[in-house]
């Protein structure tokens, strides 16, 4: 039986600090819930950066090497880097700081979509900031852009910083995306797919819909080509986790995708969550990978070679 490799997404650009006030917003905040989640059995750590003084979405690449490097130095998990960002930054942006710091995961979003999260704006009675609610209702009429081109341009600046592309895929459609960049050679496998459900503009988290795009992507891309993991947002969370797990698959779990431990029970750290997964796995007897174990299996370059640490080594 294959290792399980557990990632937390600690913070993400979905939530906003009145939805919970647990959400880590500054460095220090998102690098200590990304080393707590790392020591309660997360392999990997996904990070976003944060506006200290409000918690708003942020591209800075000094805001990205403070978490980094204080996550590096508490754990050897291995660290993804987004380049999703949030609908306020530009493609340049959000690819800045992956292309800057070289780590061994940076996600790669395989395809444009509607990406709503105006909903979450009626959950805020009184926000703390003046931000919030605005930047949640603008997403009703948002396209979350990731064109053919930029699909290229991040995957080969990525492969030139050895960084591997995390893949996420929210719909059916961008399977097929991926297929014609490995057609390309702009992609190269083994690949690793996330898929991401639950997203209002995306597929819906069911059991039917991950079966669909896991076989789908065995048909398409070769079973032996591809690693894969499951995040899913809110409610469905857990559920959706048991059932990837069984079905051989990867979980990501962390504040980013849902705010919640339990129904009405907020979660107060994304440990809480990795603790929740662990209890699951042990249960259904399966291994959970350690950060060197995840390492081989996704073919990462090793903690040595990310740019930060470099740089460090340098000066």
């Amino acid at each position: 039986m294959s290792k399980l490799i557990i990632t937390a997404a600690v913070t993400g650009s979905v939530h906003t600090p009145s939805l919970s006030p647990y959400l880590p917003l500054t460095p220090e905040q998102i690098a200590a819930d990304a080393v707590a989640a790392a020591k309660a059995g997360a392999a990997l750590v996904h990070v976003h950066a944060r506006d200290p003084q409000n918690g708003k979405p942020s591209a800075d690449p000094k805001l990205y090497e403070e978490i980094v490097t204080r996550i590096s130095a508490a754990t050897d998990a291995a660290i993804c880097i987004t380049t999703g960002g949030s609908k306020e930054m530009t493609v340049a942006e959000r690819a800045r700081s992956v292309a800057l710091l070289k780590p061994e995961l940076a996600s790669l979003n395989t395809g444009s979509m509607n990406f709503a999260i105006h909903p979450l704006a009626g959950k805020i009675k009184e926000p703390k900031y003046d931000w919030e609610i605005p930047f949640l209702q603008a997403t009703e009429d948002w396209i979350f852009p990731n064109t053919f081109k930029t699909l290229a341009e991040f995957a080969t600046f990525m492969t030139a910083a050895g960084t591997k592309p995390e893949l996420e895929v929210y719909d059916a459609g961008m399977l097929s995306n991926v297929q014609f960049l490995l057609s390309t050679g702009v992609l190269k496998p083994p690949i690793h797919l996330q898929f991401v459900l639950g997203i209002l503009g995306g597929m819906q988290a069911t059991v039917g819909n991950l079966v669909f795009l896991h076989e789908s992507a065995c048909r398409m891309i070769g079973e032996k080509n591809f690693t894969w993991s499951l995040s899913a947002a809110g409610r469905a969370q857990l559920p959706m986790m048991a059932t990837a797990m069984g079905m051989g698959g990867n979980v990501r779990v962390g504040l980013e995708d849902n705010l919640y431990l339990a129904p009405k029970v907020l979660a107060k750290s994304s440990a809480e969550q990795v603790e929740r997964i662990m209890t699951i796995a042990a249960a259904l007897s399966i291994p959970v990978a350690t950060p060197a174990e995840a390492r081989q299996i996704l073919g990462l370059k090793g903690a040595a070679a990310v740019g930060w640490v470099q740089k460090s080594a340098a000066e």
